[in-house]
């Protein structure tokens, strides 16, 4: 199984997404950023350094405020959803196609990756 994490980052009432490029897995599809824990990095860290990677901002993580897990047909991830604000940067789409930021309520306008979209109602409530 592969250890993922994804931010939660706020703006008001609204939350970061992200759109996944053509040419990758789920292409097209949103999902809030993030990506894979590398061996021996805190899901923190592993955060941290992705977003860093993908958005070119430096991010204060908090605490984990839902996990999953989810069976895709190329693979199986643990993914945990990390509260966690932008300390420094800009917020540059790096990697993705395009970032946003949305209201909740805006949720069903856009497709999901499955497993972000079961965080959706539990974000809905948070925020």
């Amino acid at each position: 199984m592969l250890e993922v994490v994804a931010a939660l980052i706020r703006q008001g009432d609204q939350v970061l997404i992200c759109q996944r490029p053509p040419l990758k897995a789920r292409a097209g599809c949103w999902e809030f950023p993030g990506g894979k824990v590398e061996a021996g990095e805190t899901l923190g860290e592993a955060l941290k350094r992705e977003c860093r990677e993908e958005l070119a901002v430096t991010l204060a993580v908090g605490d984990v405020v839902a996990d999953t897990v989810y069976a895709y047909p190329d693979l199986t991830i643990h993914l945990s959803l990390l509260e966690a604000r932008v300390e420094a940067g800009t917020l540059t789409p790096l990697e993705h196609s395009d970032i946003r930021f949305v209201r909740p309520e805006s949720f069903p306008e856009y497709t999901f990756c499955p497993a972000d979209q079961l965080f959706l109602d539990k974000i809905k409530a948070l925020v």
